[in-house]
């Protein structure tokens, strides 16, 4: 028996081999099948020519040619396997019985959740959202609220400059209040108004458990004709009832801003306690929390928009976001709305 037909044999899966190891898709082996092992295919012709070979010669090749054939089914079988891992990148089979993986939901932060909640209730009233410009011009944070240049009041706000390029370009700062709107606003519209004017202010100075060098405002305005005291405090109180609860109450304390006249603080009785418990986390032992600034609009902010003070009056209020968030949740530091601590804020 010469061996060229085993030559044959070993040729066929050879060749083969080589083709199925460039076969990169399911529609190539079908392919590698088809032309090896099917019908028409290579080795299956080797099988099919047996008949015409001697007895003793059939029976060697014949073997081979089976051998040859179980392999390369196996072959086929392991590359369809390492195609298939391929395409899950690398990744084990997926069991479709296994229960799917909880997908983690996220949240709003509390700051967001809260100043939300404020515009909402504003809303109800009657006030619409604007913003202004975090950037903003020393005449619109200062100068225009009566806050001239070396005004004693500007000692209130620890302020973060820009650099001018030239000397008579305008001094620009980062905002460090929302009241700068309250000028923009009535510049540009007609009495009445009535805006909520929410934003990030910007402070040059120390953190502590409350204090922030960045932190959120909501500024009030209303201009109409016959505002008053009683239309501020009327406003305000229905607002601490609908934050802290129906059975609030609003108190008034004398204060100076220099943009409205009279100025007063603003205060709520305490939601966490009877009014008199020294441990109370929230007002300890005093009974009132304070909550924001407000007042009266000043007549020459008034009059310098173009109206009649005469005829026209305002109030104005500038509350901090975050320390109501604060007072409506008991939270003792405000480091802790921006120091990204997930236990902290899964809370919410």
């Amino acid at each position: 028996m010469t061996s060229t037909t085993l030559d044959t044999v070993a040729a066929v899966e050879a060749e083969a081999r080589a083709r199925l190891a460039e076969a990169a898709d399911e529609a190539a082996l079908e392919a590698w099948r088809l032309g090896v092992l099917g019908r028409s295919g290579s080795l299956t012709g080797v099988l099919r020519g047996l008949g015409a070979l001697p007895e003793d010669e059939r029976r060697a090749v014949g073997a081979a040619a089976n051998i040859a054939k179980q392999a390369l089914e196996a072959a086929l079988d392991a590359r369809r396997e390492e195609l298939r891992r391929a395409a899950l990148g690398s990744m084990e089979a997926l069991d479709v019985t296994l229960p799917g993986r909880p997908v983690r939901r996220g949240g709003l932060h509390p700051v967001t959740q809260v100043r939300r909640e404020i515009l909402d209730i504003f809303a109800r009233l009657g006030f619409a959202t604007v913003e202004g410009p975090e950037v903003e011009l020393d005449e619109y944070n200062f100068g225009r609220l009566r806050i001239p240049e070396h005004h004693p009041a500007r000692d209130m706000w620890d302020t973060f400059w820009f650099e001018r390029e030239q000397a008579t370009d305008p001094a620009m700062l980062l905002r460090t209040h929302t009241s700068p709107m309250q000028i923009r606003f009535i510049e540009q519209h007609e009495p009445p108004i009535r805006i909520a004017v929410p934003g990030r202010c910007y402070r040059y100075e120390a953190t502590d458990a409350t204090h922030e060098w960045m932190m959120q405002q909501i500024e009030l305005l209303a201009v109409d004709e016959g505002l008053s005291m009683a239309n501020l405090k009327g406003t305000l109180q229905e607002f601490a009832r609908q934050m802290f609860g129906p059975e609030r109450r609003v108190l008034m304390r004398n204060s100076y801003f220099p943009f409205v006249e009279p100025g007063v603080e603003l205060s709520v009785d305490c939601f966490a306690c009877p009014g008199n418990n020294p441990a109370c986390p929230v007002c300890r032992g005093s009974g009132w929390i304070e909550i924001m600034g407000a007042g009266m609009v000043h007549p020459e902010i008034i009059e310098a928009a173009g109206f009649d003070p005469t005829r026209y009056t305002g109030f104005a209020a500038g509350m901090g976001v975050e320390r109501v968030t604060m007072l409506k949740y008991g939270i003792t530091d405000i480091r802790a709305f921006y120091s990204n601590d997930p236990r902290f804020l899964a809370q919410f």
